[in-house]
């Protein structure tokens, strides 16, 4: 998540990129403890509203904890290739030694009866951004899946209740997140609520796209010259993830 975090910074956003142990314990921990040390960061950056943007498994924890705290400062989330209707490939492999070892307790929840099938709608504004490509390492877990996938999520596993937008790109699950045409996505969420109809990656030419993050620097740029008591040093990022 380094060159999103990296692209939200340069837009002006604080951000606190939150890596965890997944091998190391199940999701309700996990979330208990992952969840709140990137909020602990925002706050001390000063952010008065708290965006997450987060990976695969990452989604999961953050509507499992805000599912049960709610937090004041929440603003926007975008969910990146989630398991959101649990995981076909986590109930194939349950038994399977090498999968239990890479994916750990958590990965055992994942699937389609696991934690995110127990979770209910979202009442806060989420976008969702999932593939439809399997990288060539991934096309035997994209068996297991039926219809459109990412190699590991299912395009229908993404979809969530209460959701505000939903986008899937030709991209797959593991560096979904490194493509420019999500990154300039996530922003124009992150500034509008919704995501561009007419994605960059189809545009013949363009200099500046709306929501880009050459557009959002000079809005923040020009915001911050008239004083905007909503400029970026007020806001905070908060980005996580691990794949299934």
């Amino acid at each position: 998540m380094e060159e999103l975090a990296e692209a939200l910074q340069q837009a002006g956003y604080g951000t606190a990129n939150i890596d965890y142990p997944s091998r190391s314990a199940g999701i309700v921990e996990l979330a208990d403890r992952v969840v709140p040390e990137g909020i602990r960061r925002c706050r001390n950056q000063g952010a008065r509203r708290i965006h997450f943007v987060t990976h695969s498994m990452g989604g999961i924890l953050l509507r499992f904890y805000l599912g049960k705290h709610g937090l004041p400062e929440l603003g926007r989330v975008v969910m990146l290739a989630p398991p959101n209707r649990g995981s076909e490939v986590a109930d194939a492999l349950r038994d399977n030694a090498l999968y239990q070892w890479v994916n750990g307790p958590a990965g055992q929840e994942l699937g389609k009866g696991g934690v995110p099938a127990r979770l209910g709608p979202v009442d806060y504004p989420v976008g969702i951004i999932t593939g439809n490509r399997a990288a060539p390492w991934d096309l035997w877990f994209s068996k297991l899946i039926p219809g459109e996938d990412d190699g590991k999520v299912g395009v229908e596993s993404a979809r969530l209740e209460g959701m505000r937008d939903f986008l899937v790109v030709p991209y797959s699950h593991t560096f979904i997140m490194n493509r420019e045409e999500v990154i300039d996505q996530v922003l124009h969420f992150l500034e509008a609520g919704r995501f561009l109809r007419c994605p960059p990656w189809r545009a013949k030419r363009r200099r500046v796209v709306p929501g880009s993050r050459e557009a959002t620097r000079d809005t923040r740029r020009a915001e911050g010259a008239k004083g905007d008591p909503k400029g970026a040093s007020e806001r905070g990022v908060q980005s996580y993830g691990r794949p299934v």
